[in-house]
């Protein structure tokens, strides 16, 4: 292999062999032309070799593919080998020595910026050699392209041979189906009897595809091993390890290579980082569209999973599972469990909105507002421009409160309550049965063994600080403690390992870091407070500005124009911060310098969720705690900045303007960021990836002759990874929305679940036809998520507690008429809540511009709270029917918290885990496994045992009278 030749001028024709690692190199010779190569090849082999999924050879899968600039070369350097497959090693050796030649004879021409650019990228390509070279060492398989038809980007075509899948198979612990089945047991004959029911009702709802079938017989799964090849069915060798699986395997070999002769080790993260490789990704399995297009399984995600007329379809789990890997797999079986326990959801949802629509015109309180007859004057809304008003003219907001405040409304939040506890135990039982049928049990290992490789920007920083320290061994110091330490120092250098591989980055090194994150994510939420107190000023001002106007129609749709565009504001702040935070928190992760994927990406989370639940949930939940509660009474209102006094809720109380907020900010994410964003953004950057290529001059060249499989899906977007997926469906932004204010929006499932019917064949058709294929990882659970949504889950029975006890009117209409009204009913109810306000006690300076704006003089106005009249002994103090009605609230708040925790605990005790037949045949697959290694171990003690009775048999033939004699002989030569 090429190792400390890299800088010799011409390597041996062996060496040069030996480089190419050409399949079938020895009986076809040195291979000059590609047509010498492609007559050797059948019409099939080069079809699929043309199509960018094999070798030259036709033979040998494309498992993995890097790429990487190439210089364009001048008209004097065009001569070059006429392969566009292979890389001539005689060719490379002759470029790695053009450097030295010029060495040799400097050319005047070029400036030094020039210089070093070339020197640059000659560096580059010395690592790529050298890392190249290691992967041949590792027993990979390789093959280049220079001269494709993306202009700038070279190839490298990466094949793993069968024994090297079969030994990072065995490093990697993966369980392969062995040649034992057994029988899956069915349920009991009456479960028997209702799941083919079931399975027979729902057929029209499964995927067309071979994975959904249900099978009563399984390959008994085993950690694959050389050494015990014969227990697995090796009939047909290239389908053993699929396609998701061998990817894999040459990703991990990819990680585990290094390079080693360049100053610090680099390895295939490093190296993209560095700009050495372009990008690094598997191939999909073919097309999905066009004429004569062979069935795979790309193809079959498409047309079954990718496919808007599918929606009413199960998803094919399995399938996703064998092309995308297990982490993905549970994704999407996540997100279907998710969007169907949202259907009992939606329909109660809708049956609450539908009580409260039926029952309007039975409300009390809202026919009493409503009646004209009660000629209820208010007290103004704001100072000196707002005047007094009519209760009746809140009818319309009084009638719409009702819809959404309602007795029913307690009942849903009990019940979503109970729902979040389902899901999760749901999902949970699911998430085992997948474990189960995908052979992930007992992975934990796997796990802990896997997420200890370190991070190229990890590695990066060790190397800065190994250098620092090279650095400070060159200086000799004065004293004799430091030049002890010097000489430690610079005795670990002269050793030649690599400090580096030694170094790690300890929390002194984070501290600066560790400070950053803390006072930018203080920051950050205080950006956040600050915006929703603009929108506060903003709903103030705006609201005296518009009573300011003469246009009647303007004067009376002030609450409804107010409400509406500051929740849009509201909404276009959150949209934008959000993208921000996504940012910042990405950067701030990035400063604290993660060793492993695992640590970054945990770590990620946990700021994103701080950074865009505050953005998102801060106006709401000032409009559910906050608004109406810190403003004061008429004569002694608080005002911000001495000249803006705060804002009150309708009569009707706060859940409407709640309720219209969460609806605008739900519906706008959904539309905006989750669906428009994600058809809109993947495409723009796939135009100006196409434009920075400058491949517009080569579409006529593109018509006429197909682009490679490697080089259509370098075009294709780069998986970013689940996080953002997960951000946009789930935890806070969705799931918060369905959980934690449900009881002043039942609409929320309903609507949750029309765009999760959406977003999974948009999800789908964007991993199918616009991202490059991820590599296959391997996951048992949906990890730190579950935590995170149980929690949300949790904090929601407390926060629905609240707005039911403090927000609606629930609990002051139930303490009037058990304990306030004369004959127990609601009569009375609106007059009971308000309050009595002497007009002449108006501060100098607020009363109402236009008092007589009603046809007469006003002397005494009426507001919203429980306080004693101006003719009391104790005016305007707080009546003990505010006293009464606290304590209710509070109580009601313990009362449900409690008692709706502890039905989920329940729910939690009386659902097992794991499925009772899941058990059954995990235990039963541990005996099979057990009697199969027993009878292996009988076979072999069989051998012995012939082989032994084979022995004896031979020692007696020994004793016959034919060879006694020789022994006699030999005895005798012997004592001679």
């Amino acid at each position: 292999m090429m190792t400390n030749e890299r800088y010799s001028a011409v390597p041996s024709t062996d060496k040069e062999v030996d480089i190419i690692n050409i399949k079938g190199i020895e009986e076809i010779g040195y291979v000059q032309q590609d047509s010498i190569l492609l007559n050797c090849l059948t019409p099939e082999e080069t079809a699929q070799c043309r199509h960018g999924l094999y070798f030259q050879d036709g033979e040998r899968r494309v498992d993995y593919v890097l790429t990487y600039q190439v210089k364009k070369p001048s008209s004097s350097r065009a001569r070059r080998h006429s392969s566009r497959f292979t890389d001539n090693a005689l060719t490379r050796s002759l470029r790695r020595t053009r450097p030295q030649a010029r060495s040799a004879k400097p050319d005047p021409e070029p400036g030094p910026q020039e210089t070093s650019a070339d020197h640059h990228e000659d560096d580059k390509r010395f690592r790529r050699e050298e890392f190249e070279g290691n992967l041949r060492e590792m027993g990979l398989e390789l093959e280049k392209d220079e001269d494709g038809k993306t202009p700038g980007v070279g190839f490298v075509k990466i094949h793993a041979p069968w024994n090297v899948l079969c030994r990072e198979a065995e490093f990697m612990k993966l369980k392969m189906p062995t040649r034992k089945v057994y029988e899956v047991k069915q349920s009991s004959s009456v479960m028997e009897k209702i799941n083919t029911f079931i399975s027979k009702v729902t057929d029209p709802l499964h995927p067309n595809v071979e994975e959904n079938r249900i099978e009563n017989v399984k390959h008994l799964s085993h950690p694959f091993s050389r050494e015990k090849q014969h227990l697995f069915d090796l009939s047909d060798r290239d389908s053993f390890f699929d396609s998701k699986t061998r990817s894999s395997i040459v990703f991990e070999v990819l990680k585990r290579t290094k390079c080693t002769k360049s100053k610090f080790s680099m390895g295939i993260t490093s190296l993209l980082g560095s700009g050495a490789y372009l990008a690094a990704y598997p191939l999909h399995d073919g097309d999905i569209d066009g004429e004569n297009v062979e069935p795979n399984d790309r193809k079959l995600l498409y047309e079954e999973w990718a496919s808007y007329s599918v929606f009413y379809k199960y998803q094919p789990v399995g399938l996703i599972r064998k092309y995308f890997g297990e982490k993905i797999g549970l994704y999407f079986a996540w997100l279907g469990v998710y969007t169907q326990m949202l259907i009992p959801a939606s329909l109660v949802g809708v049956f609450v909105f539908l009580y409260g629509c039926v029952t309007v015109d039975d409300d009390i309180p809202s026919m009493e507002i409503c009646d004209s007859r009660r000629n209820i004057t208010m007290c103004p809304l704001c100072d000196r421009v707002c005047s007094y008003w009519t209760l009746n003219s809140a009818c319309g907001t009084a009638r719409a409160s009702h819809l959404f405040d309602n007795p029913a409304t307690v009942f849903f939040s009990i019940f979503m309550a109970l729902w979040a506890a389902f899901f999760m135990e749901h999902w949970k039982r699911r998430q085992m049965r997948l474990n189960y049928e995908w052979d992930l049990t007992g992975f934990e290992e796997e796990e802990e063994a896997q997420k200890d490789h370190p991070r190229a920007e990890y590695e990066f920083r060790v190397m800065q600080k190994s250098l620092k320290k090279e650095h400070k061994a060159q200086k000799r110091p004065t004293g004799e403690s430091s030049v002890k330490k010097w000489k430690q120092t610079v005795h670990s250098v002269m050793r030649g390992q690599k400090m580096s591989e030694k170094e790690k980055l300890t929390c002194r090194d984070r501290c600066p870091a560790y400070m950053t994150n803390i006072v930018m994510m203080l920051l950050m939420i205080g950006v956040t407070f600050a915006i929703v107190f603009g929108v506060i000023l903003y709903r103030i001002s705006t609201k005296a500005a518009l009573h300011m106007s003469s246009n009647p129609t303007t004067r009376s749709n002030v609450r409804l124009t107010v409400k509406t565009t500051a929740a849009i504001i509201n909404l276009v702040v959150i949209l934008i911060l959000d993208e921000v935070y996504g940012a910042v928190a990405r950067w701030l992760t990035a400063l604290e310098v993660p060793k492993t994927d695992k640590s970054f990406e945990e770590r990620l989370i946990f700021k994103t969720f701080i950074l865009k639940f505050v953005n998102a949930f801060t106006p709401i939940i000032y409009i559910a705690f906050f608004r109406g509660r810190l403003v004061g009474r008429p004569g002694s209102y608080l005002y911000v900045f001495e000249s803006y006094r705060m804002e009150e809720c309708a009569h009707g109380g706060c859940l409407m303007e709640l309720c219209i907020q969460l609806s605008i900010t739900m519906l706008g994410k959904q539309l905006i960021q989750n669906n428009l964003f994600e058809i809109g953004i993947p495409k723009l950057k796939k135009l100006i990836r196409y434009i920075k290529s400058k491949r517009s001059a080569f579409q006529e060249e593109e018509r006429e002759k197909k682009l490679q499989r490697y080089e259509t899906d370098f075009f294709l977007e780069p998986f970013a990874g689940l996080t953002p997926e997960y951000m946009e469906m789930s935890e806070f932004i969705q799931f918060g929305f369905v959980t934690l204010f449900v009881a002043s929006f039942p609409l929320a499932p309903l609507f949750a679940l029309l765009n999760n019917i959406i977003e999974i064949r948009l999800d789908a058709k964007k991993f199918v036809a616009e991202l490059r294929r991820p590599v296959a990882a391997r996951a048992k659970d949906i990890g730190i998520w579950y935590n995170i949504l149980r929690g949300v889950a949790k904090i929601a029975v407390i926060v629905n507690a609240f707005v039911i006890s403090f927000t609606s009117d629930f609990i002051p209409r139930l303490v009037y008429q058990y304990m306030f009204s004369p004959d127990g009913s609601m009569h009375g109810f609106v007059n009971h809540t308000l309050s009595y306000f002497n007009v002449s006690h108006f501060q100098n300076g607020t009363a109402p511009l236009e008092p007589e704006i009603l046809g007469f003089s006003v002397d005494i106005c009426r507001y919203k709270d429980y306080r004693e009249p101006p003719w009391s002994p104790t005016p305007y103090e707080v009546s003990k029917q505010f006293w009464a009605v606290l304590a209710a609230r509070l109580a009601f708040v313990i009362v449900f918290q409690n008692v709706v925790m502890l039905m989920s605990d329940v729910v939690d005790w009386i659902i097992p885990d794991i499925p009772k037949d899941i058990s059954v045949q995990i235990h039963k697959e541990k005996i099979l496994m057990m009697d199969l290694f027993m009878k292996e171990e009988q076979g072999k003690l069989q051998v012995l045992d012939n082989l032994t009775v084979d022995g004896e048999k031979e020692n007696s033939s020994a004793h016959s009278p034919q060879l006694r004699p020789r022994a006699v002989s030999h005895t005798q030569s012997n004592s001679f």
